[in-house]
């Protein structure tokens, strides 16, 4: 069957994560499979507004699979949120007969995606975001790299706060979610984890944790938090949450806590197994999606398998955390206060 599309773009957008390469990969060797031409397009929806392109072959994504970051670079762009931007996005996919698009990032790049979709480009998105919060898919690109890379930080923080008998403040990435938080907290056996999805009572969830673990024995308490746990618009405006829960910490407890911030480490690094063949699948589904005539889609993992959604419907869908995550960290911190 001839397919539906003879030339594609593909670019990667927003925050980077560990596996967009992979992805790029599987999307440029699945399109030359199909005999498909594709653009690269770099710096995301600024580079197809400026014809920041070039010619993908099978040669140009070799020996990729295994690199962090991005090849085509990332930005997000603020003349793309404008009508006048999108109309030199147009342009531009008019200008060299780029008919769809794959973009790999988050919500807002979808968004971007639909304001293409109406000019009558055909789109398709792959979730790519440490944060792994788009609520369509149970997995996205770069989480587990993300956590792992979290983990061994921690793990090693640990060994010398162990050695000192102190109190540890981790702030994780996760502005407006916690599943990274939640997701480390559990790996490292972590005394507290703080989300922004749910409010939280110092006394309760901090300070009474800390006690029952001294009580119990423990030296070393390692507290969990995500960059975005105090929820509060005049706080995000100035964020650092460990900094804010350690200065909590001292005054009611009297202990003088260390903080540490991992910020973007977390962002890069090796992608590991998990996320070089779920970004490769993805990719694959992506090119798949357009060669068949499909758009206004985002590719989507649930429950093990690889599928795809309507964007608008993806996009409605709400972020959750893990409730079963959640349920297995509050028993296991609980068992300690009991």
């Amino acid at each position: 069957m001839a397919s539906a599309v003879k030339r594609i773009g593909v670019l990667t957008s927003g925050g980077d994560s560990p596996g967009m390469n992979a992805a790029v990969r599987a999307v440029v060797r699945t399109a030359i499979y199909h005999g498909v031409d594709v653009i690269g397009i770099r710096r995301g929806w600024n580079g197809l507004i400026n014809g920041d392109v070039f010619r993908m072959d099978a040669n140009s994504v070799a020996h990729i699979l295994n690199r962090g970051g991005t090849i085509l670079y990332t930005a997000r762009s603020e003349e793309f949120r404008s009508e006048q931007g999108q109309q030199k996005a147009v342009a531009t996919c008019k200008l060299l007969g780029i008919e769809g698009i794959v973009a790999i990032g988050g919500d807002g790049t979808f968004r971007g995606c639909l304001a293409l979709a109406k000019h009558g480009i055909s789109v398709v998105g792959i979730p790519g975001t440490i944060d792994n919060d788009i609520g369509c898919s149970h997995y996205c690109i770069g989480y587990d790299t993300a956590a792992n890379t979290a983990i061994e930080a921690i793990d090693r923080l640990r060994d010398t706060m162990q050695s000192h008998e102190r109190c540890s403040v981790v702030e994780v990435m996760g502005h407006r979610a916690g599943n990274l938080a939640l997701y480390v907290g559990i790996a490292t056996g972590a005394t507290a984890v703080l989300v922004p999805e749910h409010p939280w009572d110092f006394q309760t969830d901090v300070a009474e944790r800390i006690r029952s673990a001294r009580l119990a024995g423990r030296t070393h308490f390692m507290i969990i938090v995500a960059e975005g746990a105090f929820n509060d618009d005049e706080i995000m405006k100035n964020p650092g949450s460990a900094n804010k829960v350690a200065s909590m910490i001292k005054e009611e407890l009297g202990i003088d806590p260390r903080v540490t911030v991992l910020g973007h480490i977390q962002r890069g690094g090796s992608p590991n197994a998990r996320d070089r063949v779920t970004a490769t699948r993805m990719g694959y589904w992506a090119v798949e999606c357009l060669v068949n005539g499909m758009t206004n889609r985002v590719v989507c993992h649930q429950g093990g398998t690889i599928c795809d959604m309507d964007m608008d419907e993806a996009l409605a869908m709400p972020h959750t955390l893990n409730a079963s995550e959640e349920r297995v960290l509050e028993a296991v911190i609980g068992a300690e206060q009991s």
